[in-house]
This record gives structure tokens, C-alpha cells and sequence, in this order.
């Protein structure tokens, strides 16, 4: 079975569930007492590492891997990466599939300065009330799982609530629905989410059919220096680094090795 839709269709009950026990006025007025969210386009924009940022990802497990790390602390971990240098810090906060929760969301932000994105299956417009409401900076929207009129709909209520989109594609049809549905930060996905097969490729290839205005990230499978400089070469903003970095023991120093800006082909 397609991984994406059986995702989407517990995210569908989940929602349904979640709206029944903390009702979206709820959530609304909680946001109205709430700062600012911090700016994750700017973040991302800043190139610190030598041309390029980083989103380094806080994630306990995945599908394809499982549980990849077993002493797991989000707090820890966020410090970790600021301490190296992250631009911002992903959070993947789905319960079923990646071990997440979206109560990490605050634990991060009382431990980092950064912005936080809130990474999760969005399908709908609850999950963007529930996102801000838990303090996160940015969302993830997937246009796979998307229809264009939820995408532009999702979009318009994000930036009601000051929260950025990183808008994730994995096909120039993908990206040409994002563009047109007015994204202005893009993610080219090297994971299939159907196969979830990973392929540095997809990024190198669809780079160049991204409008310059559009903030670029690329995201899975960077494993290495010459990755990043790959990305970096082919005019990438920023890299997302989960994996890569969760499994190390020092991951301040892993995020700075990983991003360090003399390695070339």
C-alpha cells in the first residue's frame, strides 16, 4: 500500500478526534494571546554555512527505519543543534508513524532560539490552528496529499497566523502546482513517500525548474560534506538533515562537520 495515503488516512481520524476534545475556537483564542511566531524564511535565507543554512530534524523513528534513536530527549537534542549552528530545527511531531508528539514543539522553543518547524502530515485547516497554537514557526504542507484549492487555502491561513510553509514537492508537476498556488518556500523531497526510497538526484534535477524567487530546501538522504556542497553548488538555500545527524553522539559537532564549507568535488 502507498505509505503517503495510509499516513493521510489515520491523519483524517486523528484530526476528527482531535477536533472533538479541544474545539478550533478554542485554539483561536489562544493564538490571540500569543507573541509573535519567530521568522523561519529569514532564517533559512541567512546562508550561515558558507552559502547554504540548515534545518537540522528532531526525529525518535520513521516507517523505513524505525526507532533510530533510543535515548531521546528533544530538548537535549535541540541544544545540540543550536550549539552547531542550525538556521532552524524541524520537529516531527506525528505519534503513529515517526514516535513524535506535538508537545516537543514547546519543549524546543523554551530550549532554542531558532525557529521551529512543525513537520507532520497537514490535510487540514485544524492542524494549522493546532500549529500555531503549540508554538511552532512553520508547517510542512506536502502537495501530494494535497488538492491545489487546499493548498492555496492552507497557505492564506498560515500567513493570518505569521507561520512560514515549506511547500514539499518531489516532481516538476509538484513544483509547477506549488508555484502557481503562490508557495515561496519550496522543499524538493528526495524521499519518495510512496516507496520511501531515497535518491539525492531528485533534488539536483529539479532544482534548476524552481523559480529564482522561491526559497529552495532540500531535504533527506544528505548524508555527507560532498552532498552539501553538491546542493550548495546546484544554488540550494538550505539543507534538512535528520537521520544523518540523530544517530550521532556528538551532534553539535556532526552538524558542523557535515556543513563545514572547503569541501569540493
Amino acid at each position: 500500500m502507498n505509505k503517503l495515503n495510509e499516513i493521510v488516512e489515520h491523519k483524517r481520524s486523528e484530526v476528527e478526534s482531535l477536533r472533538q476534545s479541544v474545539p478550533v475556537e478554542k485554539l483561536s483564542r489562544l493564538i490571540g494571546t500569543m507573541s509573535s511566531a519567530r521568522d523561519f524564511a529569514g532564517a533559512i535565507a541567512s546562508h550561515d554555512f558558507d552559502g547554504i543554512a540548515c534545518i537540522a530534524e528532531i526525529k525518535k523513528a520513521s516507517p523505513s527505519r524505525g526507532v533510530i534513536a533510543e535515548s531521546f530527549s528533544p530538548e537535549k537534542i535541540a541544544r545540540e543543534y543550536a550549539q552547531g549552528g542550525a538556521n532552524a530545527i524541524s520537529v516531527l511531531t506525528d505519534r503513529k508513524f515517526f514516535q513524535g508528539s506535538p508537545e516537543y514543539i514547546a519543549l524546543v522553543k523554551r530550549n532554542v532560539h531558532v525557529p521551529v518547524l512543525r513537520k507532520d502530515f497537514i490535510i487540514d485547516e485544524y492542524q494549522i490552528y493546532e500549529s500555531r497554537a503549540i508554538g511552532a514557526d512553520a508547517i510542512l504542507l506536502i502537495v501530494a496529499s494535497l488538492s491545489d484549492d487546499q493548498i492555496v487555502h492552507f497557505l492564506g491561513l498560515a500567513q493570518q497566523f505569521g507561520l512560514a510553509c515549506l511547500v514539499e514537492c518531489h516532481s516538476k508537476k509538484e513544483i509547477d502546482r506549488a508555484v502557481d498556488c503562490g508557495a515561496t518556500i519550496i522543499g524538493i523531497n528526495n524521499r519518495d513517500l510512496k516507496t520511501f526510497e531515497v535518491n539525492l538526484e531528485t533534488s539536483l534535477n529539479l532544482k534548476r525548474m524552481i523559480p529564482n524567487t522561491v526559497l529552495t530546501v532540500s531535504e533527506s538522504g544528505i548524508r555527507n560534506e560532498h552532498h552539501v556542497y553538491l546542493l550548495r553548488q546546484a544554488g540550494f538555500d538550505c539543507v534538512l538533515v535528520g537521520e544523518q545527524l540523530m544517530v550521532q553522539k556528538d551532534r553539535a559537532q556532526a552538524l558542523r562537520q557535515l556543513m563545514r564549507s572547503h569541501v569540493s568535488a
